[in-house]
C-alpha cells in the first residue's frame, strides 16, 4: 500500500478488452500503432483479464511488474499510476494505492475505504482492510484507489486464490427441498454465512429449470438481448454486423443480482443445477459457483463447462492412503464412517493418554486440537470438527486452494 507519490517509469502499455463494445476501441488502438490485447469477455475478473493478457507476451520476462489500471479513471494522473510500483519496490510482492479521504467520504458507503498501518508515513505500508461500510472504530482510513501492481510470479499465484469474502458479497444460496435441507438450513447458521437470498428447489428437472429461471430473470435478460439486436439492425453503427454476429452467440444480456452462488447438493442433483444456470446464461467463468464436500467426485474434472467450481473435502492426499491401507487390509473400499472413525478411535486415544479416564469429559470441553492420518480436528465444549481443505476444480484439473 503507498500514498499517491511518484516513482519510476513504465516501459509499455497494453489495453485489454472484455466486451464485443470495445471491438472498435480495440481496431482504432491497432490502427495508430498501439498496442492492444483482446480478452475473454467471460473472464471473472479484470485481474484475471490482465493475467490472460500477460500470458500472450512472447517477452514475458522482460517485466519486473505489472499493473491492472481500471478503465474507469482517464483522468487520472500518470504520477499517481506510477505511485503503485512503491511497495513492490520495498519487498511487497502486490501493492495498491489510497489517498485522502474526507469525513463525508468516510461515511460514503459507495466509497472504497482502506484502513492502512504505514512503515512509511505516507510512503509505504500494510493494508489492513478495505471496505465500504461505515467503521468508526477503525483508525488511519483512506479512500482506496483501484490500481494495482504486480511481480509476475505474485500475479499467478493471486489468480489461484479462492474468492475473498469481499468479493462474494452478494452470495445466493440454493438448497433442495429434500429430507435433509433443515440440516443443512441449521448448518448455513451455525458457520454464520451471510447470503443475499436462499431458495428452495424442486430436483425435478423441467420445476428446476423454471425456478432457476425465476431466480436468473432469465426472460428479461432474454427480450434485453433481443432488444439490443434490434437496435442494432436499425442503427447506423458501421460495425453493427460484428456487434450483432457477438450477440448472436449469447443467451441473454444483463447481469443477475449475485456475484457467487453456493449449491447444497451432489451428484446428478447437483449437475442438473449448474445445467439450469448454464442454460439461462449463468456461467462458472463469471459467477463463483460453490458446493459441498462432492468427496473429489471424478466425473466434475469431466464436465469443463461447469468449471471452475470450489467445494471444501478433507485432505485428497490422507484419503487416498487410507483408502489403499484400508483396501489392502480388508479387500473392499471404505465408506465414508469408517473413514472418520478411524481417526476418532484414535483421537479418544490421544486424549486418555494426556488425561486421566476420570478426566475424559472435561478434555472434551476444554479447547484442544489432535493431528490425526484423515486431518486435524478442533475440541471444544463437546464438539469435535474437522478441518477441511479447500479445492478448485478447473481445466480438469482438481486443484488445492489451502
Amino acid at each position: 500500500m503507498t500514498a499517491s507519490k511518484n516513482v519510476s517509469f513504465f516501459s509499455r502499455f497494453f489495453i485489454l478488452s472484455k466486451s464485443v463494445d470495445l471491438i472498435a476501441l480495440f481496431n482504432l488502438i491497432i490502427s495508430k500503432g498501439g498496442k492492444a490485447i483482446m480478452t475473454d469477455p467471460n473472464l471473472p475478473s479484470g485481474t484475471d483479464r490482465v493475467f490472460a493478457a500477460f500470458n500472450l507476451l512472447k517477452n514475458k520476462d522482460d517485466y519486473e511488474s505489472i499493473i491492472n489500471l481500471q478503465g474507469d479513471m482517464p483522468l487520472i494522473d500518470y504520477k499517481n499510476i506510477q505511485s503503485a510500483n512503491i511497495p513492490l519496490h520495498n519487498g511487497y510482492e502486490i501493492g495498491t494505492i489510497a489517498t485522502d479521504i474526507s469525513s463525508n467520504e468516510i461515511k460514503n458507503e459507495n466509497i472504497t475505504k482502506v484502513s492502512v498501518d504505514w512503515k512509511e508515513e505516507r510512503v509505504v505500508g500494510n493494508s489492513l482492510d478495505f471496505f465500504k461500510s461505515i467503521k468508526t472504530e477503525v483508525k488511519n482510513i483512506h479512500q482506496h484507489v483501484g490500481i494495482y501492481s504486480f511481480k509476475p510470479s505474485a500475479l499467478k499465484k493471486f489468480i489461484s486464490l479462492p474468492p475473498s469474502k469481499n468479493e462474494i458479497d452478494k452470495k445466493i444460496l440454493l438448497t433442495p427441498n429434500l429430507n435433509y435441507d433443515q440440516e443443512i438450513d441449521n448448518g448455513i447458521k451455525k458457520s454464520k454465512i451471510k447470503s443475499l437470498k436462499q431458495y428452495f428447489y424442486n430436483i425435478e428437472p423441467t420445476e428446476l429449470t423454471k425456478q432457476i429461471e425465476e431466480i436468473t430473470n432469465y426472460e428479461i435478460r432474454k427480450q434485453n438481448l433481443f432488444d439490443e439486436i434490434t437496435r442494432l439492425e436499425n442503427s447506423d453503427d458501421p460495425n453493427k454486423e460484428s456487434k450483432i454476429k457477438n450477440l448472436e452467440k449469447r443467451y441473454t444480456i444483463g447481469n443477475v443480482n449475485f456475484d457467487s452462488v453456493i449449491i447444497a447438493d451432489f451428484d446428478e442433483s447437483l449437475k442438473s443445477v449448474i445445467t439450469s444456470l448454464l442454460y439461462t446464461d449463468v456461467s462458472p467463468k463469471e459467477k463463483y459457483f460453490i458446493t459441498l464436500n462432492q468427496w473429489f467426485d471424478e466425473s466434475l474434472l469431466i464436465e469443463t463447462a461447469s468449471q471452475p467450481i470450489y467445494y471444501p473435502s478433507i485432505n485428497k492426499k490422507n484419503l487416498e492412503q487410507f483408502e489403499n491401507k484400508f483396501s489392502k487390509e480388508f479387500n473392499e473400499n471404505p465408506n465414508h464412517l469408517s473413514l472418520l472413525s478411524y481417526d476418532l478411535v484414535g483421537l479418544i486415544y490421544y486424549l486418555s493418554l494426556k488425561n486421566s479416564l476420570s478426566d475424559l469429559g472435561k478434555a472434551f470441553k476444554a479447547k484442544n486440537s489432535f493431528k490425526g492420518k484423515i486431518g486435524i480436528f478442533d475440541i471444544e465444549n463437546n464438539k469435535i470438527n474437522h478441518r477441511l481443505n479447500f479445492y478448485k476444480v478447473e481445466d480438469g484439473t482438481l486443484k488445492e486452494i489451502f
